[in-house]
């Protein structure tokens, strides 16, 4: 069947004032060629809309979906006589395609729709559209440029792409003359905006003598880019209203990002600003650190289940950060005004002179001086303020465990998972499993949701899986299991753990320590940083000293990268490259506030020298911190949350020597372990 017919031509129509009404008479017109039913394709179609308008410039827009409504791919066509607004940046729009995807459609169908939206950035094609005379005309336009049958004129990107893998050897290096400029384009659908970004970003480079590859991750396979092209890359532009999958395989390169649209808006403006970032020291970068070529094999391969799993564990723990750093600096801030007693119970025997006409009875109601506190209200003082921060703070905290578990599992399932990894990461703390638990309701969560979404079922049913069927069954499934059968098994190793921790002294403390120092170490912002970090702010729930020794383990020796490589670019500078330099000074506040990402431009380029450096001196840190018995009831912060250390003095003296260390070692392994860099600078 033809994705396009005449009965779903609409010329020079007057359709409606607004996008609702046009949206609404194409949908009409693919329910009455029996392919679709208009209602939904309708509904779905506006809901799409409401993510991003469709409307770009050239006065032209494309609504799109994929729908369940829509039993055949389709293209609807209406060339408007009066033109409408669909949120262009140039003004209303006079031409209009719905395309309308199947919700299950194939492959072949969705790469025909593609190459209409890729062709809509060609004035010419518009032009066509605007000068035809019939509605014949106007299928053969667009059938000529869908047509399967058809020789494919290569695209833009797929010419660039191409060009690449089949250059020969001795071309390539002609290729690293002119910069290149990588990026990946996405949109919600993955049908329309997702290419047309990409083309233009790729046609905006031809224009400036700019090499650009652009990864286009649509609704059908996707094909990464190259590890060595990556490798090369100056520069990488991020246009996307998704996100970026496997964004840390572009981990350090100076970033650009932006929504799908502004990249067919300003393609030019995109580029330029991504030229200036790889020439800018100080640039935003892609944080985390990039695999080794190795890892990156088998280009378009399906990620292993090894991979994916571990994935689905850092995006849970990145999205649970912005909980334990909200929560833990609240928490901190509650105790610099109202002190350390404001978690305990309140002592009815000798109260604070603000609360002394409370009765015993009343006083022992409350659980804790800081719910006393806020009875009172600003009769306590500024005590009433700091109690209102540690609350607040603890709220937050009391969400750690089911944002990790519950991003966990949509990190595996998407939508679908969330209900039941939060669900599960509750459960997990009610029952005292903990992060533990989080971490196994979070898995599995994710997996029975992305089992059960695989699921073939009728159409009717389709709209219901994801948003009721799905979340019903697998948060049933996992909170059963977790009160059934795993709860007090994970409840009992949770338990054993901390306490095992409790009774670290000596020899075994320095030792936990060294362990967390080279993990904070390794990978700087990777999987085994977070690791380490996850470990140590999951335990300051327990408000023990044992728990507060480990986070302030874990802080120290994670500021000691990006502070060691700032010492050592400042007093051997003919070691390091002028970009390098820079980096260096912008280290120092990176390092004071404990972003160890700080460190990653100089574990990039050269990751032989400076990450076995840095794991030295982490390692330092780390032993002299639990060997001086540091505390920090402060997950993160830096040098700015001293006032939550306890031993301040310690905490300065473990830092002070694992940064010399470190910085002594990264000197020692650059200046007789490689030849000087060709473009660093005299001391």
């Amino acid at each position: 069947m033809q994705l396009i017919t005449r009965d779903l031509v609409a010329l020079d129509a007057d359709l409606g004032a607004t996008k609702d009404a046009v949206i609404a008479s194409l949908a009409q017109l693919v329910a009455d060629a029996g392919r679709a039913d208009a209602a939904g394709l309708t509904a779905d179609a506006m809901e799409r809309e409401g993510k991003a308008a469709t409307g770009l410039p050239g006065g032209f827009a494309i609504p799109h979906c994929r729908s369940a409504a829509v039993s055949e791919a389709s293209l609807a066509f209406a060339r408007l006589s009066q033109p409408v607004d669909f949120g262009a940046k140039d003004g209303p729009s006079d031409l209009v395609f719905l395309i309308a995807a199947a919700a299950d459609g194939d492959a072949d169908h969705l790469k025909l729709l593609t190459k209409l939206a890729r062709a809509l950035i060609k004035k010419d094609f518009l032009a066509s559209l605007r000068a035809a005379a019939s509605s014949d005309e106007i299928v053969d336009l667009v059938t000529a440029v869908v047509q399967p049958a058809a020789v494919a004129q290569p695209t833009p990107a797929t010419a660039v792409a191409a060009a690449a893998s089949t250059a020969p050897a001795a071309s390539a290096a002609a290729s690293d003359d002119k910069p290149l400029i990588v990026g990946v384009t996405a949109c919600p659908t993955g049908i329309a905006h997702t290419f047309m970004a990409a083309d233009s970003l790729v046609a905006a480079g031809q224009e400036a003598g700019v090499e650009v590859q652009i990864e286009t991750q649509g609704s059908g396979a996707v094909t990464p880019l190259p590890a060595e092209t990556i490798r090369r890359a100056a520069a990488v532009i991020f246009a996307t209203d998704v996100g970026v999958k496997e964004r840390e395989r572009f981990a350090g390169l100076p970033v650009v990002e932006s929504g799908v649209k502004r990249a067919i808006n300003e393609p030019a403006k995109m580029l330029t600003e991504a030229l200036d970032a790889a020439k800018n020291p100080n640039a935003r970068r892609v944080s985390g650190v990039a695999a080794a070529s190795s890892e990156a094999s088998g280009e378009g391969a399906k990620l292993g289940w090894g991979k994916r799993i571990q994935q689905a564990l850092m995006t849970g723990v990145s999205y649970m950060i912005p909980f334990v750093a909200a929560g833990g600096l609240l928490i901190a801030l509650g105790f610099l005004l109202g002190g350390y007693d404001i978690a305990l119970a309140p002592d009815c025997a000798a109260l604070p002179s603000w609360a002394a006409g409370v009765d015993a009875a009343t006083c022992a109601s409350y659980g804790s001086l800081a719910d006393l506190a806020i009875a009172q209200g600003w009769s306590a003082g500024i005590f009433y303020l700091g109690a209102v921060l540690f609350t607040i703070g603890g709220a937050a905290f009391g969400f750690l465990v089911p944002a990790l578990s519950g991003y966990i599992a949509y990190a595996l399932a998407g939508r679908p998972g969330i209900a039941p990894g939060f669900v599960g990461g509750a459960i997990s703390v009610t029952l005292g499993a903990g992060f533990i638990g989080g971490l196994i309701t979070g898995l599995i969560a994710g997996l029975l949701a992305m089992w059960i979404s695989s699921f073939k079922v009728p159409r009717w049913l389709a709209g219901l899986m994801p948003v009721v069927i799905i979340p019903l069954v697998v948060t049933m499934i996992t909170g059963g299991l977790m009160y059934m059968l795993l709860g007090r098994p994970l409840a009992w190793i949770t338990t054993t753990l901390y306490a095992a921790l409790e009774g670290m002294s000596g020899g075994s403390a320095i030792a936990l320590g060294v362990v967390l120092g080279l993990m904070m170490c390794f990978d700087l912002g990777g999987p085994v940083n977070k690791a380490a970090y996850l470990f140590a702010t999951a335990g300051l729930s327990a408000q023990t000293d044992a728990s507060f020794q480990i986070m302030a383990a874990v802080m120290a020796a994670g500021m000691v990268p990006p502070l060691a490589l700032a010492l050592a670019t400042t007093v051997r500078k003919k070691l390091f490259t002028e970009p390098e330099i820079e980096n260096g000074r912008a280290a120092w506040l990176l390092g004071a506030s404990f972003i160890s990402e700080g460190a990653i431009p100089f574990a990039a380029a050269d990751p032989l020298r400076v990450i076995p450096s840095m794991m030295l001196g982490g390692a330092v840190t780390g032993a002299l911190s639990m060997a001086l018995g540091v505390g920090l009831r402060a997950p993160h912060g830096g040098i700015f949350v001293l006032f939550a250390v306890q031993n301040q003095i310690g905490f300065l003296i473990a830092l002070v020597a694992g940064v010399l260390v470190a910085a002594a070692a990264v000197i020692a392994a650059k200046q007789f372990g490689a030849k000087k860099p060709d473009t660093a600078l005299a001391s």
